[in-house]
């Protein structure tokens, strides 16, 4: 029942159906027999270690080299092209499968994406071989318990001490916190400084990596939430580290966060898709086999309007999603359209997966039943890496922008 029918759409090449299929061939075989259950024990133990065995067979498999893109020979001085239609597509059909492997995968290019985007080359040849190949797990640190979406906040601080930096401070809602063996942790270096409106400005933040075993760095407490993945409060407390594991020029890690955000961004759309192509695909099997009224749930036309609704607005996030890739990718500006596919594919998703629920009715609300998965998983991608409303006053910034232009 599932279709694949969009990859023949203009903003492919060749390589990338290729990439969509052989992605696609490999799920299938690493997924099978995970059944309606998911195919993960959800304690806090079992999803670590399912976590962590993802990392590594992603990495085996070659998969990781995409939100990786780095090369042993001819890039050490270079920053590597990352193909961001191929970083939606790979998230598109690992979501489908199975959410936590989406997860993984795409920490590991978030979490080093700091790292590629600006480590010297001796920082990226210790790091970044080894996450591609799914050696090591990274981790990218930049939200606070008052910082999330107003990233200029953060108190974290670093202070030069020589050829050394200490951090103290905190970070919470980290991906991969508890298991990650390095971080890409964003701190002040200077004071912040205040607008007249008492907002802060984004100068003075710069970007380090932390080893997990660098003494002062902890994990402050482990957090659970309704799709279980590994996920932390970090503390630093005196955290001593060298100079030489800071990333870009002093102060410009706000500027190396937005842009390592600005590639990722689009793939949110695209695991959003993943996990709403699923929904549909589920709700069709079942409109089709459950009785109802001497007919089948499909035979209703309130079960058809259901899913014509479904599979319109997954149609129109994909569509939105892999113009903002394709674009992307081209090399133009695309602040608004990135903006414009994350919100409409995760809300058109979060709809989807609600109707898909309803659909099954009690099967719908009983845990393990795959709709039921798909209703948690896709309830965090409307908030991180820029929630609906950041989304919805960027669109609105730039469409202001533009009219004053005019």
């Amino acid at each position: 029942m599932r279709t694949r029918d969009f990859l023949e759409w203009p903003f492919f090449t060749p390589a990338h159906r290729d990439l969509a299929e052989r992605v696609d061939a490999w799920a299938a075989q690493r997924f099978a027999g995970h059944g309606d259950t998911g195919g993960h024990p959800e304690d806090r133990d079992s999803v670590d270690a399912a976590c962590k065995q993802l990392v590594r067979d992603l990495g085996r498999a070659g998969w990781t080299r995409y939100s990786v893109p780095w090369q042993t020979e001819g890039t050490a001085n270079a920053t590597p092209a990352f193909d961001v239609r191929a970083l939606a597509l790979i998230r598109e059909t690992l979501a489908w499968y199975d959410g936590l492997a989406d997860f993984a995968f795409a920490m590991q290019g978030l979490g080093s994406g700091a790292i590629t985007l600006a480590g010297s080359p001796e920082i990226k040849q210790r790091y970044l071989p080894r996450v591609a190949a799914g050696e090591a797990i990274a981790a990218f640190a930049l939200s606070e318990p008052d910082a999330g979406s107003d990233v200029a906040a953060i108190k974290c601080s670093a202070r030069r001490d020589g050829d050394s930096y200490v951090l103290d401070g905190e970070k919470t809602w980290i991906s991969n916190g508890g298991i990650a063996d390095f971080y890409c942790v964003f701190a002040r270096t200077s004071p912040a400084e205040f607008r007249p409106d008492g907002s802060v400005t984004a100068r003075g933040i710069s970007a380090f990596v932390v080893d997990a075993n660098t003494p002062g760095f902890s994990i402050a407490k482990r957090i659970d939430v309704i799709a279980p993945h590994p996920l932390a409060t970090l503390a630093f407390t005196g955290c001593r580290i060298p100079a030489a594991n800071r990333l870009g020029a002093e102060g410009e890690g706000f500027k190396l966060a937005m842009r390592t955000l600005d590639i990722f961004r689009t793939s949110v759309a695209g695991a959003a898709l993943g996990f709403a192509q699923r929904a549909l695909d589920e709700a069709l099997k079942q409109s089709l086999t459950r009785p109802m009224f001497g007919k089948t749930l499909a035979d209703l036309q309130l079960t058809q309007a259901a899913l014509a609704d479904m599979a319109t607005e997954i149609d129109a996030a994909r569509l939105q999603t892999y113009r903002a890739a394709w674009l992307r990718d081209r090399g133009d500006t695309v602040t608004q359209q990135v903006a414009m596919a994350k919100m409409s594919a995760t809300e058109s998703a979060q709809r989807a997966i609600d109707r898909a629920v309803q659909i099954f009715g009690g099967r719908g609300v009983v845990h393990g039943e795959t709709v039921e998965r798909l209703y948690r998983d896709i309830r965090a991608l409307r908030i991180y890496e820029g929630a609906t409303e950041v989304q919805k006053l960027i669109i609105a910034r730039e469409l202001l922008n533009t009219a004053r232009k005019v």
